[in-house]
């Protein structure tokens, strides 16, 4: 069924697209593009994987006081903050980007820019969200815009990895006080993620006595061997294809080339598993655990001997989470697409982006940035931006702002 935006956000769309003030910030935005590729491409040369992000945030906290941004500082978990205040009466809102990669702090980073391509590894995801943020803010001290309610604009910390979105989930927790968010991940316009895919990431150890690998043979249940069943068992495990969910043994670790012939007395897994649906994510979870124990017990009995035991220690927990594909911000969103040109504008109805914990929160929220048209090959040495229509994301990222916030040319749509 072909998905259509409401006559209410139709008609604030056409409203806000039909200002002067908004038109100016739109063409600025696409007139600014090379100074806000410096930028992105400065901020990219900064190493910032995660729980190292601190230089780069210091710099994009000097660039939003450099734009006239308020209360521009770096929060108790490293998120740099600053706040463009609006005149009252409209819907407070959050436009963030993180601003770690995954890149450990020894990589290279170099800029090649080539055939429409700029390459490095962080050019995209996320540094170009950054950008973003930038060009957002230029735009409307540029044409000079007033929203009605505040907009906090805001570098996060700990997106990737084991990060877990924990500068988002930060943020959101400690400021009441928003009624939307917006987060921009990537360098497309015609995708918007609009659900959160739950996540959940595990080590799970192995507990055993160990000894000598002939002379305790038989003598002892080996904690490698219960390891290995639970790999087996979980790598076995049937999931849904709808709702989404995917379960993976991502790393195994145990003994050392040192004690290459002992039974180590320790095994490590990690595993992570995911669903859109936080009911098909929990008795996933219940099966994985049952799987464990009984890989414990089956190592155990087949030598009689001591007992295999497993300590699970969690690392990563983020809800599932959905909105109604006709919630206001998505439509919204939608709308906006189309009216830069997506001929489809794509609804994302599960994804692991920072609007995860802005939904989880209570949100409206959407994630942009995403779209099949463009292969920015992320978390990859080769990642690359794509400069065609790159400004296009920064329009998107603009008008639903504006949208959220409430302008004197359309009321806030929250």
């Amino acid at each position: 069924m072909e998905y259509t935006v409401s006559n209410k956000i139709a008609r604030a769309l056409a409203g806000l697209t039909a200002a002067g003030s908004t038109r100016e910030a739109l063409k600025f935005i696409e007139d600014d593009a090379e100074y806000i590729l410096e930028k992105q491409m400065e901020l990219t040369l900064i190493p910032a994987p995660t729980f190292h992000e601190r230089e780069k945030a210091e710099r994009l906290v000097s660039i939003f006081e450099a734009e006239g941004l308020s209360d521009c500082h770096i929060d108790g978990i490293g998120n740099a903050v600053g706040i463009r205040r609006g005149i009252g009466g409209g819907t407070n809102v959050l436009i963030e980007a993180h601003i770690d990669t995954v890149f450990p702090l020894d990589t290279r980073l170099e800029i090649r820019r080539e055939n429409g391509y700029v390459f490095c590894p962080g050019i995209t995801d996320d540094t170009r969200g950054d950008a973003c943020l930038i060009s957002v803010i230029r735009a409307m001290n540029a044409a000079g815009i007033e929203t009605k309610g505040d907009i906090h604009f805001v570098g996060t910390v700990r997106e990737e990895g084991i990060g877990a979105m924990g500068g988002m989930r930060f943020y959101t927790e400690n400021h009441p006080e928003l009624g939307a968010s917006i987060s921009v991940d990537g360098s497309g316009y015609q995708g918007i993620v609009f659900n959160a895919t739950g996540i959940q990431t595990y080590e799970i150890s192995f507990l055993g006595e160990g000894g000598h690998a002939s002379g305790a043979y038989g003598k002892i249940a080996n904690p490698l061997g219960a390891a290995g069943r639970a790999i087996a068992k979980i790598t076995d495990l049937v999931v849904p294809e709808d709702p989404r969910t995917t379960v993976a043994v991502t790393g195994a670790y145990a003994g050392s080339y040192e004690s290459i012939h002992a039974i180590v007395d320790r095994a490590v897994i990690t595993l992570n598993f995911r669903s859109t649906d936080q009911g098909e994510l929990m008795k996933l979870k219940e099966r994985i655990l049952a799987a464990v124990d009984d890989a414990c017990r089956e190592e155990t009995e087949r030598w009689g001997r001591n007992t295999i035991t497993a300590e699970v220690k969690p690392l990563i927990d983020i809800s599932a989470g959905s909105q109604d594909p006709h919630a206001p911000i998505v439509e919204a969103a939608y709308g906006i697409a189309k009216y830069l040109g997506a001929p489809a504008p794509s609804l994302e109805k599960g994804g692991a982006t920072n609007a995860s914990r802005a939904i989880e929160a209570g949100l409206p929220a959407v994630c942009l940035g995403a779209g099949p048209e463009i292969d920015s090959r992320c978390h990859s040495l080769e990642e690359r931006f794509q400069e065609k229509d790159s400004h296009k994301m920064c329009q998107e990222t603009l008008l639903l702002g504006l949208l959220c916030a409430g302008t004197a040319a359309a009321d806030t749509i929250i």
